[in-house]
């Protein structure tokens, strides 16, 4: 009896993908999303998410403690 596998979870849930066999994992085919390889230049321009300018203060968040702002 063949186990149905569901493909979409097998690639979102990691414990699931673990728990089918060798076999069962090669049929699922390439990751829908496919491979994404970046360049090294790409990967010298990302930021990381830094950011040289930190707004903590609003004017909204007057529950929020005083800060001084920068």
């Amino acid at each position: 009896m063949k186990k149905n596998i569901d493909v979409a979870r097998a690639w979102r849930d990691e414990e699931y993908y673990l728990s089918l066999s060798d076999e069962e994992r090669a049929g699922l085919g390439a990751h829908p999303s496919g491979l994404i390889e970046l360049s090294q230049a790409d990967l010298r321009a990302v930021a990381g998410g830094a950011s040289t300018v930190v707004d903590t203060c609003s004017a909204i968040c007057t529950p929020c403690p005083p800060r001084q702002c920068f």
